[in-house]
């Protein structure tokens, strides 16, 4: 046998064994695949390839060969997403509002696979994943110029979603009016509370009337209805292209790096956690006597924990009765993180892991 034909018959013989190899993997990524549609995982997690192909790389010892294996492992991973996307297809993803809402701008991104679907706000949104109408749904938690979004805090205390992951949105808010009109002419602005909230100066510099409304798109649609030159919504650029619309100002939110975070909620809860980044929420009320809360806070930090976050909001159902919110670094499934959530039980009233998570993923 010719050195040709040799190379050949090894070919071959790799190819056999690649070939079974690869239905192998791909099986386990069918197994992913489900894993992170009930529990409203990205599809792409650019940590993990990178671990996985640092990891499998160092397998090649030629230095010449190990550059081409990388880039076969970059194309593997590709077709590996490209087939997790389709077997999530169809995944429905619950969001307040309507198209062109920063909320659906959010999860189109997230899950730019999935089937969105807007409702009309955040505890409707909410209970289409508790009713199964919906697989997830991407709720707004915080604001990093106005603060706490405090009806979805209270959805995160009193309900029964576990959140997955943890989101940011650059967010541009825009002066939108109907075809032909100008600054000049308007005399109202209509929009959600919180984006208002965002553009105050720029509302109270000309002197016009602020106008809530439940979502910002919803605000573009209204004005689009109206018809009215002297009316405008402060929306998303996306929303002037939907709802014809003409951007008489861009970017007039106060901060220039005015960005929301989004929560991912979802029915199962995460199991998995990464070596690192991890994060989780805590959400407790502490006994009514001088201190209580001060011991928490000692637990948390006598673990070892660093608590990123600190926040109350009032029980709607007690007067005068808090419940705060902590998001905290580390893994609460850990020994230690075991041993700080028996201690906190004994000095709080209520105790509730919220959920957990790896570290922000900025939505570009």
């Amino acid at each position: 046998m010719d050195q040709l034909q040799q190379a050949r018959e090894i070919i071959n013989e790799v190819d056999q064994q690649m070939a079974a190899l690869f239905v192998r993997r791909m099986e386990a990524c069918r197994m992913i695949a489900g894993y992170k549609k009930e529990r409203a995982l990205p599809i792409y997690d650019a940590a993990r390839e990178q671990v996985v192909i640092e990891k499998n790389s160092a397998y090649v010892e030629d230095e010449q060969i190990r550059d081409y294996y990388v880039r076969f492992l970059h194309g593997l991973m590709d077709l590996t997403k490209q087939y997790q996307f389709r077997l999530i297809e169809g995944m429905k993803v619950a969001y307040a509002g309507v198209k062109g809402a920063f909320a659906n701008i959010a999860a189109t991104r997230i899950f730019p696979g999935g089937i969105c679907m807007g409702y009309e706000g955040f505890q409707a949104a909410y209970d289409a994943v508790v009713k199964e109408e919906c697989d997830c749904v991407v709720l707004p938690i915080e604001n990093s110029f106005v603060g706490e979004v405090g009806q979805v805090m209270d959805l995160m205390f009193h309900g029964q979603l576990h959140i997955n992951g943890i989101y940011t949105l650059p967010v541009s808010q825009n002066l939108l009016g109907v075809p032909g009109s100008d600054r000049s002419r308007i005399r109202k602005v209509l929009s959600h509370p919180q984006a208002l909230s965002q553009c105050e100066e720029y509302i109270h510099r000309y002197g016009w009337d602020a106008i809530p409304e439940s979502n910002t798109a919803i605000a573009a649609q209204k004005v689009a209805r109206l018809g009215d030159p002297t009316i405008a919504a402060i929306a998303s650029a996306a929303t002037a292209d939907l709802y014809g619309l003409e951007i008489l100002e861009h970017d007039i939110n106060v901060s220039s790096t005015n960005t929301t975070k989004f929560a991912v909620f979802s029915r199962v809860e995460n199991k998995t956690r990464n070596l690192r980044d991890n994060k989780f929420i805590l959400m407790f009320t502490v006994n009514d006597e001088a201190g209580a809360l001060a011991r928490a806070i000692q637990v948390i930090a006598s673990h070892g924990f660093n608590m990123k976050a600190l926040r109350s909001r009032p029980v709607k159902e007690v007067d005068w009765q808090y419940y705060f919110y902590v998001e905290v670094e580390g893994d609460e499934d850990s020994r230690e993180g075991q041993k700080m959530l028996e201690e906190l039980a004994g000095v709080c009233d209520t105790l509730k892991v919220a959920g957990h998570y790896t570290a922000q993923i900025c939505l570009n």
